[in-house]
């Protein structure tokens, strides 16, 4: 019989990866010092063996990209279902803080690709497609499922390789998430902006090494919620989250055809709908959590195996995510997509700790270190860094930053509609629509500065030239 195997040879080809990286993080000192997570070693094994290799087994990359897409939204879903550490204190600004935070980034990271774009094409690349700079939010903080989506649809509008160049952007992201970041966590720890127990956690043995010793205990990763004999509560976990996928499939198919209404623009902003599908898997779930809640049947749920499914759906994807990239695409673009990660990763590990310590007033290292992720690697690698020093998401922090999507994508409407904007200057030969994406890019970033004078007030420029604001 002749059943399809595709799916399952990627997946035991990544998980292969996976277990070398482990193997290569227990046995060499540089990948405990720099706590290089095993999916990104794992990520760069598989570019090796899927660009010079595979062709000589008879397999290739081209189901990682559905994969990467579909495991995005589902790592949405399972923190997003998790139990809040505790209860919300009435005026407390966390939630929009956060997606201000983020919105923030979006703006700024386009401004600065679009920015570089026009210079690239107005001097030694003048067939740069003009929607490149968007590459920068989309691999960075949107995630490489999304670059990898929007940038196919690019490629019908004559972007050859978009979807590539996508995946590529969001390794190098992943890259400065994790260089960066455990560069940030080293800084705030020479600068005291970390406490003394969250120190102790950085130092264990076992996060260096990410094994445990045979003879240390072990923590538990999740509880049973549910007889065995009926249904594994792993399973049951599982299946929640992916009837709420189910659902978010079936309401994106919903607007899909209520904007079919819409003619052109309504196709194009669908497009892009289908291209951000983690927002609605996000705001599902939340809808989900709520009826849960309502029926008092939450309980049913464990934050330990939500968080387990969670970080397997962040392993395979970061690893599948960097094994899709084809380097014979890339080379193409290798000097704008050079500069604009570069100037995009330092841009983010300038301004968000900068930001984060003026508009946080609670757990502000912590929320620096999510947002530093999210904006640099999305949001799984934020949940990594954050884990560093908080592994058991004892604070609000990941429960804040999973409410603050439906903020983030009610503020970001006309941020999604312009990401097509310069692609149509290509299209039609008229630059106007560049600059109105350029305008939208700008207009977010003066935005989210004035919202951000608004929360901080008194903080908001206090010791402007203080990387990080000590608290009063």
């Amino acid at each position: 019989m002749n059943f399809p195997w595709d799916f399952f040879i990627d997946i035991g080809i990544i998980s292969i990866a996976l277990l070398l990286a482990t193997w290569i993080r227990v046995r060499v000192r540089f990948f405990q010092k720099y706590l290089i997570p095993n999916a990104l070693t794992a990520g760069f094994l598989l570019l090796i063996f899927y660009n010079l290799f595979a062709k000589y087994f008879g397999v290739n990359s081209d189901g990682l990209g559905t994969l990467v897409y579909h495991l995005l939204s589902l790592s949405f879903i399972s923190m997003t279902l998790r139990k809040a550490p505790q209860p919300r204190k009435k005026g407390d600004l966390s939630i929009f803080s956060t997606s201000l935070s983020i919105i923030f980034q979006y703006g700024l990271q386009a401004t600065l690709g679009l920015g570089l774009t026009f210079i690239f094409i107005n001097t030694i690349f003048p067939d740069l497609f003009p929607s490149m700079g968007f590459f920068i939010p989309l691999g960075f903080a949107l995630g490489p499922g999304q670059a990898y989506a929007i940038g196919q649809g690019w490629e019908e509008m004559g972007f050859t390789g978009a979807g590539s160049v996508g995946l590529t952007f969001a390794a190098l992201g992943f890259l400065f998430a994790c260089f960066g970041g455990v560069w940030l966590i080293n800084y705030g720890i020479r600068k005291n902006w970390i406490t003394e127990e969250k120190l102790e956690k950085i130092r264990s043995k076992g996060i260096r090494s990410g094994i445990y010793d045979k003879d240390s205990e072990k923590p538990a990763g999740s509880k049973l919620t549910t007889e065995t004999e009926a249904i594994d509560s792993l399973s049951f976990n599982a299946a929640m989250v992916f009837v709420v996928y189910l659902i978010s499939f079936l309401l994106l198919k919903g607007m899909t055809y209520l904007l079919s209404f819409a003619g052109d623009l309504g196709h194009d902003l669908a497009v892009n709908l289908w291209g951000i599908s983690f927002v609605f898997a996000a705001l599902t779930a939340l809808i989900f959590k709520k009826i849960l809640q309502t029926f008092d049947i939450q309980h049913s749920l464990d934050n330990g195996c939500l968080t387990r499914i969670a970080g397997i759906s962040v392993d395979v994807m970061v690893a599948g995510a960097i094994g899709a990239i084809s380097i014979v695409i890339v080379a193409q673009y290798w000097l704008p997509i050079l500069v604009m990660a570069v100037a995009g990763g330092l841009i983010v590990i300038l301004t968000v700790p900068w930001f984060c310590s003026r508009i946080f007033t609670d757990h502000r290292f912590d929320r620096t270190l999510i947002i530093y992720g999210a904006c640099t690697g999305t949001m799984p690698t934020g949940l990594a860094l954050l884990r560093v020093i908080d592994p058991d998401f004892e604070t609000p922090v990941a429960s804040d930053y999973m409410f603050s999507t439906a903020i983030t994508f009610a503020l970001c409407i006309p941020f999604i509609l312009a990401i097509n904007l310069p692609a149509y200057s290509y299209t039609t030969g008229n630059p106007l629509y560049f600059w109105l994406g350029f305008g939208v890019a700008v207009g977010y970033t003066i935005f989210t500065l004035i919202a951000f004078v608004l929360i901080a007030r008194k903080r908001a420029f206090k010791s402007p030239r203080k990387r990080w604001l000590q608290s009063d």
